[in-house]
């Protein structure tokens, strides 16, 4: 059973107008294996998973697909999904206000003549939800779960339809540590169970704490498939494959130029938006300099995006009280005009959901944040906006077909670069970044954090959260680390570590 091989896929090419986003790429995956799928953003990895799902049906691309040694041609996902082909993408196809079992069955419902059977239904999804280790009732809103319980979901629901090979697409990147070790120790029980598995990844720690594989994707073909089996398979050794160079230095090597204080908080209060009575951040003081990347550690829930949301524009929170400072002197940020208007900028977390409109062209969402930039008397002057644009696409080196390109066709790093570009556009003097590299590969992430480095050359004080203490501590010249709404220490560059970050959130929760 080890040995067999359940998955071929032979010669696949696969191309797009002016584009060949795959060319003769060769996977096999043996039953009962967890193979990884890595490459940097725009690889090809999700287009070669879509191939395989039908999604991109038979006729459109070239080659050939074996499952369980027969050959398919499916024409839709369904016909996937029919032979125990089931993907998980990583922003989940659930329906918020259903319940759990409505969602695990939609579009699969047990019923009898033509009528839902609610009894085998709840009975089943019982059973499912034991199964991937969730303690949660089958009538519970999927809405009100967490992220990590909605991926289990997302597996209890792939389980329903009887999965022999689960492909999971970046199924930790909104996961924190506690939840993205569940999730990678269901991996291995399903694993035992006989289920194959294809992970694709950015987080390579993770890959080789499971995969029994690695096939790697560079520019649209397979580089090599790595047997961690036979050897031990480093990060570097990963990193070097998929960019096709050693990254000796993850890091620029920065050589800060740090100057006053241009950025400061004081006595920062800020209560929850539903629940009034609920204090999320508590009297924080905090200030930042010229030329310098401050950064802000902590778990999830510590308060650190509620922090940057309620400082900018107060786009989160209420009963909101304390100061905010530019070059020693109060300022107004109580809207999202005016903290623009004053220099401060916030790269959000969530790139699709509120830094991009996805739909529109790398042009228009450059402009975005300052349209008086490229106007005239209310009308918006085109070709002032496809020149700023067109400066922005060279100095970021966003990788696209030109800048009417829309954004939801770039891949997550190069979207991640028109988001910086719509907010350096604005000018700023503090630029608030909330994790700026999720979910995306090494390479764009070097790209990202030597624009950051620039910026900070420039004389920008730069504000950074990130949820991965290595990016902190290779771009940061301090580092805030915040617990429970409060800022319980402050590190040096030259003091900072892993472990002080983590015996400091750890004491601060027992104090």
């Amino acid at each position: 059973m080890a040995d067999e091989i359940i998955l071929s896929m032979r010669s696949i090419t696969k191309t797009f107008p002016g584009v060949k986003a795959l060319n003769n790429v060769n996977l096999t995956v043996k039953a009962g294996e967890i193979h990884a799928v890595v490459g940097e953003n725009g690889a090809g990895k999700s287009t070669l998973m879509k191939v395989l799902s039908g999604v991109y049906p038979h006729g459109s691309y070239e080659g050939e697909i074996y499952f369980e040694g027969i050959e398919q041609r499916f024409a839709d996902i369904r016909e996937s999904e029919e032979r125990g082909i089931i993907i998980i993408h990583q922003e989940l196809a659930l329906v918020p206000m259903l319940s759990i079992t409505e969602n695990i069955f939609l579009g699969n419902e047990l019923a009898q003549r033509g009528v839902i059977d609610w009894h085998a239904a709840h009975k089943r999804t019982r059973e499912l939800l034991r199964r991937v280790g969730l303690n949660e009732s089958p009538d519970a809103t999927v809405g009100k779960l967490g992220v990590g319980k909605q991926q289990l979901v997302e597996i209890a629901k792939a389980l329903s339809k009887r999965v022999k090979l689960l492909i999971l697409d970046e199924p930790t990147a909104s996961l924190n540590e506690t939840d993205s070790a569940a999730l990678l120790k269901l991996l291995l029980e399903l694993q035992a169970q006989g289920i194959s598995c294809i992970l694709i990844s950015h987080k390579l720690n993770e890959i080789t704490q499971v995969a029994d594989q690695i096939t790697v994707i560079r520019d649209g073909s397979t580089i090599e498939t790595l047997d961690c089996a036979a050897n031990e398979i480093s990060e570097d050794r990963i990193i070097r494959g998929m960019v096709g160079r050693d990254m000796a230095h993850r890091y620029p090597q920065r050589e800060p130029q740090i100057g006053d204080v241009i950025f400061e908080v004081r006595d920062w209060h800020v209560f929850h938006e539903q629940y009034s009575e609920r204090e999320v951040i508590k009297g924080i003081d905090l200030n930042v300099r010229k030329g310098e990347v401050v950064g802000i550690a902590g778990l999830m829930g510590s308060g650190r995006t509620e922090l940057a949301m309620s400082i900018f524009g107060r786009s989160y929170g209420r009963r909101i009280s304390g100061q905010v400072l530019i070059d020693g002197q109060t300022v107004d940020v109580s809207t999202i005009g005016k903290a623009i208007k004053h220099g401060i900028a916030y790269v959000t977390e969530d790139r699709k959901g509120y830094g991009l409109i996805l739909e529109q062209e790398i042009r228009k969402n450059v402009s975005l944040a300052n349209l008086a930039e490229v106007s005239s008397h209310g009308v918006i002057d085109e070709h002032a906006e496809a020149r700023v644009a067109q400066r922005y696409r060279e100095s970021l080196r966003i990788r696209s077909s030109g800048i009417q390109q829309p954004v939801v066709n770039l891949s997550g790093g190069n979207q991640q670069k028109v988001v910086l570009s719509k907010w350096l556009f604005t000018k700023p003097r503090l630029l608030i970044l909330d994790e700026p590299t999720r979910g995306i590969d090494v390479g764009a992430k070097y790209e990202i954090y030597t624009i950051i480095d620039e910026l900070a050359r420039k004389g920008e004080g730069i504000l950074m959260i990130s949820s991965e203490m290595p990016e902190l501590l290779g771009m940061c010249d301090r580092i805030y680390v915040m617990n429970e709404g409060r800022l319980v220490v402050e590190l040096d560059r030259n003091e900072a570590s892993q472990e002080r970050i983590m015996r400091a959130i750890v004491n601060a929760g027992h104090a």
